[in-house]
């Protein structure tokens, strides 16, 4: 069962939306909670909380969505990197095998 933010974002199916909609809420709640204590303005209180929510919500969405395109790229050099070893093994393309030969001549 899925939970749609909005109307259009769908929280379960989306990267990195559940855990910006939580980091948000916290910020909401730490930034108008601390706003409130420090002046006891409810009305103002409030817009610093929704503020904070965009805010902080935005800030690890962008933070979050980042780190997740960094970790596909190095998982498709990754894998790219295994199909050319498993390519090339054995073969005379092979480094190992350069690296090999030439550490026999050294010794």
């Amino acid at each position: 069962q899925s939970f749609k933010l909005l109307g259009f974002l769908d929280v379960k199916n989306v990267p990195c939306a559940r855990e910006s909609v939580l980091y948000g809420s916290l910020g909401s709640l730490v930034m108008g909670l601390g706003h409130f204590l420090a002046t006891s303005r409810v009305r103002r209180s409030c817009d610093v909380a929704v503020g904070g929510f965009i805010c902080t919500m935005l800030g690890y969405w962008f933070y979050c969505r980042y780190n997740l395109a960094q970790q596909k790229i190095r998982q498709r050099m990754l894998k790219e990197g295994m199909k050319n070893r498993i390519l090339f093994e054995g073969s005379y393309l092979d480094p190992e095998k350069e690296q090999s030969g030439s550490e026999r001549s050294d010794s």
